[in-house]
């Protein structure tokens, strides 16, 4: 059965309002939470961008759900200090802790001065990263010279397991790659067709561990509010590789995406007042064989989304299939059959 959770959004809440909402959403009846690890947000509009690793610690405290995190080391974190973090969490939280990796985006990282490489020389980067990783999860001192260096690094503090490293991808090709390391991959919501292919690239090349999937949307009982909420802080985040990766500042975030209509927002966030229509949507991404699935409302104010969807949408993807073989009846219905939804939401139907 899918795990449902929730994702927890530094670059737009802050630090202490997220505990807040983690603790709310176990209450509520999700199931895992995720976080990302940004030292800016992507517009001043968002507005925040706590540190993860602070509050990893107290979240999980806070809470007895299972946590991952998408990190990048090779720049902003040494890959001995990205080490150190992990190992920690996974220490304290033995069982709960998993860390994507990624190559990272020229927003955070550029913050040391150093130059942004081209994407095949960061990819190469992590996947030195990742060796160094392992080595120091299994207890050696490592000396690396390369695209990285590390001068005889050993981790003191180690957990009793190793903590899963996870491939973060959208693209087969990258899925495909993160195969031959990762014990998992994560991706972003997309077209059925690129999420199928990105799933099928990584199994094809012998991945192993959960196939997981952030979902941005966007819900409020009015079809309007819901649109407004994620053109309002979410059109900066629209633009296809390289563009995201490489803008390496939030005014620029902010200049060009100033004229990003609603309609093009909504081809990378599901919209819609309709709850039927959301669980439609999310019934479909298990039908594609992800395994766990992370809700990420791009709204500032996560109460009424916890409450309505741990209510209404949760449980009809986690009881027993209706007729249709999908999870539960409201995921079932035909769309001829779902309530009007605002134009941003229907360009998903």
């Amino acid at each position: 059965m899918t795990l449902f959770g929730i994702h927890a959004s530094h670059e737009q809440i802050a630090p202490g309002e997220l505990v807040r909402a983690v603790v709310l959403a176990e209450r509520a009846g999700f199931g895992a939470a995720m976080s990302s690890d940004h030292f800016s947000p992507w517009s001043a509009r968002q507005g925040e961008s706590g540190f993860a690793w602070t509050w990893l610690g107290a979240a999980m405290q806070a809470t007895d759900l299972p946590f991952g995190v998408v990190t990048a080391p090779g720049q902003r974190y040494h890959p001995a200090i990205s080490a150190q973090a992990i190992a920690t969490v996974a220490a304290m939280f033995p069982g709960r802790f998993w860390a994507a990796l990624g190559t990272g985006e020229a927003s955070n990282e550029h913050i040391t001065g150093d130059p942004w490489p081209a994407k095949p020389v960061r990819a190469a980067r992590l996947r030195e990263c990742v060796d160094v990783l392992r080595a120091l999860f299994a207890g050696q001192e490592v000396t690396h010279h390369g695209l990285v260096t590390v001068d005889r690094a050993r981790l003191w503090t180690l957990p009793a397991e190793p903590p899963a490293l996870v491939g973060a991808a959208v693209s087969p090709e990258t899925a495909a790659w993160c195969a031959e390391w990762a014990d998992g991959l994560i991706t972003v919501n997309g077209p059925e067709e690129r999420l199928r292919a990105v799933a099928d690239a990584y199994r094809d090349a012998g991945g192993r561990g959960p196939l997981r999937l952030q979902v941005h949307l966007s819900y409020a009982p009015d079809a309007g509010e819901a649109t407004r909420i994620a053109h309002d802080q979410w059109r900066s985040n629209v633009f296809a590789p390289p563009a995201c990766w490489d803008i390496d500042h939030v005014d620029t975030f902010d200049a060009v995406s100033a004229h990003v209509p609603p309609e093009v927002v909504a081809e990378s966030v599901n919209i819609s007042s309709d709850l039927g229509w959301h669980t439609e949507q999310l019934a479909r991404y298990t039908e594609l064989g992800y395994e766990e699935i992370f809700l990420h409302h791009v709204g500032q104010h996560l109460d009424e989304f916890i409450e309505v969807f741990a209510g209404s949408v949760l449980p009809q993807l986690t009881d027993p299939p209706g007729p249709s073989g999908r999870p539960g009846t409201a995921a079932a219905r035909p769309p001829a059959e779902r309530p009007a939804v605002a134009r941003a939401g229907a360009a998903h139907a």
